[in-house]
Order: structure tokens, then sequence, then C-alpha cells
């Protein structure tokens, strides 16, 4: 059967409908949106100026954060501008590369989040062999793997969703094009499809969550054979990291872990791990880890001097 495609356009039906919450989110969200990016280029910045990125921890860091400023401009932008929009369109193009760009991203930060786990398992739990596991080699190919990740994990995601035929309607109960509510709008049985888009999406962040809670539960178990100073310091970064794998994978497993259907609430879900983990990582981060303190510290103080001396 040949493929029917007559939407060149979609139709974005919003987070809201009412006017004077759409001019409140539009506030809100720019704000959001201005820390997300401020904050993850400071933490990025810090790293750099502070040689930071020498040590694999916050190698992985600084491109996590990185990642955090593509996955939120995929979508963040585009619904700021459409919250006072009369109307809130897209091309068939854009929608497909929106989706692209959301689940390469997002796949890409929870493969990098999972390379971080085991990072600081290495370090607690096989101090002696911390250098020779992590060296600058294998730092880099792990970090190449959670690219090629999210690529293939992406690609996968758009195949489905193209060949697919769209005949009308248009409007998207979302703010951005995400594969389960594109799906509603084919003009044909996407029940396999949507099969195999839960199981790609679902066992990644299922998967890497389980693997995730497997790591640290070892971590935190192995602390009790460290000193009390020891235990504080690894505590305080692990603490980090699991606060933002909570915040991350309960979000995307809700989303991800079910059917081909949606709900009315999958729009303040998604909010979650699009806009609020991309903007409280940077502050998670910095609050919880003295290094990354005082190198910022140190960073602002040379700003400070220079300004000082008209240099």
């Amino acid at each position: 059967m040949e493929k029917i495609n007559n939407v060149t356009e979609f139709v974005f039906w919003g987070l809201s409908q009412n006017l004077e919450v759409e001019e409140i989110c539009f506030v809100v969200f720019s704000f959001f949106y201005m820390v997300i990016l401020l904050g993850n280029l400071l933490i990025m910045l810090t790293v750099y100026t502070g040689k930071l990125y020498k040590t694999p921890m916050y190698f992985f860091l600084s491109y996590l954060s990185f990642v955090d400023i593509c996955y939120s401009s995929v979508t963040a932008p585009k619904m700021i501008v459409d919250l006072l929009a009369k109307s809130k369109t897209i091309s068939y193009v854009g929608c497909m590369l929106q989706l692209f760009g959301v689940h390469f991203f997002g796949c890409t930060e929870i493969f990098i989040l999972t390379v971080m786990a085991y990072d600081r398992y290495v370090a607690i739990c096989k101090p002696l062999h911390y250098t020779t596991i992590m060296d600058w080699d294998r730092c880099n190919k792990m970090l190449l793997g959670t690219w090629i990740g999210g690529f293939l994990h992406s690609i996968i995601q758009v195949a489905l969703v193209v060949q697919l035929p769209f005949c009308g309607p248009n409007e998207i109960d979302h703010y951005f094009c995400d594969v389960h509510p594109v799906l509603k709008l084919a003009c044909t049985d996407t029940y396999v499809v949507g099969v195999v888009v839960t199981a790609n999406s679902g066992t990644i962040a299922l998967g890497s969550f389980v693997i995730l809670i497997i790591s640290y539960t070892i971590i935190l178990m192995s602390l009790r054979k460290h000193s009390a100073e020891s235990r504080r310091k690894a505590l305080s970064t692990c603490g980090s990291h699991i606060a933002v794998v909570i915040i991350f994978f309960g979000p995307c497993t809700f989303m991800y872990m079910r059917p081909d259907t949606t709900f009315s609430e999958d729009k303040m879900v998604a909010v979650f791990y699009t806009i609020i983990t991309p903007m409280l990582n940077p502050l998670i981060y910095t609050l919880r880890n003295a290094e990354v303190k005082n190198a910022m510290k140190r960073l602002w103080g040379r700003k400070v001097f220079s300004e000082a001396n008209g240099k």
C-alpha cells in the first residue's frame, strides 16, 4: 500500500488554552531557560578554566552540562515563543527533527549519567585501580559510546514514525513532537510501532535506571568500610548523582514504560525531564560539590582582580 501523507505541518495545543496562564508560563519558562543556559555554561567554564576536566568525574560533568543545554534547546525556545503565539505550528520536517533531537540528547544524557555512576563505582570501590581503569583513552571511548548510543536510539524512533502515513487531523496535544502524541495522528494501525517504541525507549530508561540503582546501592554498602571523612565526601558526590537520577528517570519511566497511550498529565510530566532537570543539574552539582564551588570562587576571584586592575 502506498504511503499517503497530506500533512505538511502540525499544530500544537501547547501547555494551556488559557491566555493568562500562558502569559505566566512565558515569564516562568523564560526564566527557567535562562537559568539552564547560564548555569550549565558556568559549569562548563568552571571545569575548563579550573582544569577539572583532567578528572573523569568533571570531564563527564562538563559534557552532561553541554547535553543539558542542547536537550532543553530542542523544545524550550519553541515552547516559549508559542506561549504568546496565536498559531502554534511546526512543519512536518521540523517535527521529525525535534523528535530526533529530543530522543538523541535525552538518550545521550541517560548514558552519560550511567557512565558517571560507573566512574563513582570505580573511584569508591576500586580506588587503587582508579587511574588505570578510568584512563584518558577509556573516558573518551565511553563518551563516544554515549553519543553513538543516543544516535542509534533516536534514528530508530524517527524511522518508525516517518514511514507512517499522515492524512489528518494534524493537531498534537502537546508542546513538542514526541513519539506517542504523533503516533495518535497516523491514519493507520500503529499498534506494532507503539510496541517497538515502548520496547526501545522503555528498555533504555528502565534498564539504565535499574543499573544506576544497583550501582549506587553497591557504592553505599561499600562506604561502610571507609572512614567518616571519606564517607562524607563520597556521600556528597553520590547524593548529587542520585538526586539527578531520580528527578530525570522518574518522569522518563512514566512516559516511556507504557503502551502507546497518552494522558492529560503527560505535558506537565514532560516539563520535568525537558526543562526542570536541565535547570536543576547545575544547582545540584555546585551546591553539593566543594571542589566545583572552590573552582568557581577562583574563577570569579580572577575576574574581579582583572577588572580591578583594568585588564
